[in-house]
């Protein structure tokens, strides 16, 4: 055998153990300043560019301006997952009059910003409009992955804050429901600024049609998945047994078969998260499911934001002012005042308000959105909206992951 193959040193074993020295890293490292909740995603984006830049021999994820789906697929089961447990962490929906807040931040905040960043790409970067609009649609969701730090506790633990449940509802049905708008970028990309041509059909379809499957497929799937759990067979149920993986499978099946049918699966298994979680409340399952599902989504995450951080760099590279400007205006400007302005005559307090209207994140959910566009139409501002999204995600992350400790204390506080 030759000494030097031997010794030699294999990409792949590199990336394992990298990817472990950062995962360990970013969960034990804050703990030496603060005893809060570590804000690791953002460390684990910094640390995997920093990998990438201090270890030659460092492999990185195919560039997701020339291969999209490696990163389409990770991305989408992370936020499949997290959809789930977004809905399994709500313990009450009644008084329906909770639910004030977020229907305003689903239907007046995120048209809002979404137009709002159409506008900016077009202006600034120079983005066509099918280009800004599908950039609207990608930026504008609260990502379910990275915001669970604003959510809602796991199931039966209680005390639902309105700013934890509100946020906590909006980012397990605003992935879903910025579909519509990616799909009209799509369109105007194949058809053009025609609306007579498409607008009535993009309406009936992608907006009634998709939502109202979804919804309805996500109900059904919860209650026919909480049937074979809790009640079938008799005196031997699955829940029992504490299988989260016959559960998970309930997820996949869910979101698959609505996905054939034209629904939005995104929405379908948020839906059934809650449908589920209204059967046998009391049951020690649901809290068990709830950590398996959270136990898969960490480490997808953690895998999708070290690889991001890998490819940052190159993302980065042509990266322009205009963009930087974009970015910093979407975090600062535009998600601050437009869910503030969605939050007008409902009777919380301000710093709720405020709380609400600064903490939405971007993260997983807007990498999947660009690789699902992609995937789907070539644009020519592709590698523009790859280093405007990779920088809000980092910008996102950095700002967000190191406040939200702070203010979620002030909150619980006031």
């Amino acid at each position: 055998m030759n000494p030097d193959s031997f010794y030699a040193l294999d990409p792949y074993h590199i990336l394992l153990a990298v990817a472990g020295v950062i995962t360990i890293l970013v969960r034990w490292l804050p703990r030496l300043v603060s005893r809060q909740e570590p804000a690791s995603a953002p460390l684990m984006i910094i640390f995997g560019a920093a990998a990438t830049i201090l270890i030659p021999a460092m492999p990185t994820m195919p560039d997701p301006r020339e291969t999209t789906l490696p990163w389409e697929i990770l991305s989408e089961l992370a936020v499949i997952i997290a959809l789930f447990g977004t809905g399994m962490r709500i313990d009450r929906i009644r008084p329906w009059q909770k639910w004030g807040p977020t229907a305003r931040m689903l239907m007046i905040a995120m048209p809002l910003t979404i137009a709002a960043v159409a506008l900016l790409g077009t202006v600034f970067a120079g983005l066509t409009v099918a280009g800004a609009i599908i950039l609207g649609a990608v930026l504008a969701p609260t990502d379910p992955v990275l915001a669970a730090d604003v959510q809602v506790g796991p199931p039966q633990e209680g005390s639902e804050h309105p700013v934890r449940f509100t946020l906590t509802t909006e980012a397990g049905l605003n992935d879903g429901l910025a579909f519509p708008f990616v799909y009209l970028g799509l369109i105007v990309a194949a058809e053009g600024l025609n609306p007579s041509a498409w607008l009535f059909d993009w309406l009936a379809i992608d907006v009634v049609y998709r939502i109202v499957v979804g919804a309805f497929a996500g109900w059904a799937g919860g209650r026919v998945l909480a049937l074979v759990l809790f009640a079938l067979p008799k005196g031997a149920p699955l829940a029992e047994t504490g299988s989260g993986v016959v559960a998970l499978a309930g997820v996949l099946l869910c979101y698959g078969s609505t996905e054939l049918v034209e629904g939005y699966g995104f929405i379908a298994v948020a839906v059934m998260g809650l449908t589920l979680r209204r059967f046998e409340e009391g049951h020690k399952f649901h809290r068990r499911l709830h950590d398996f599902t959270e136990a898969i989504e960490h480490a997808l995450t953690a895998a999708l934001l070290i690889a991001l951080g890998t490819i940052l760099p190159l993302v980065l590279a042509d990266l322009s002012w205009n963009q930087v400007w974009i970015a910093l205006i979407l975090i600062l400007v535009i998600r601050p005042v437009t869910g503030w302005i969605s939050l007008i005559g409902t009777n919380m307090p301000h710093s709720d308000r405020a709380v609400i209207s600064v903490y939405g994140v971007r993260g997983i959910g807007s990498i999947y959105y660009l690789c699902y566009a992609m995937s789907h139409i070539d644009f020519v501002n592709e590698s523009q909206l790859w280093s405007l999204v990779g920088l809000v995600i980092l910008l996102s992350t950095i700002m967000h992951g190191f406040s939200v400790s702070w203010a979620m204390r002030k909150v619980s506080d006031g």
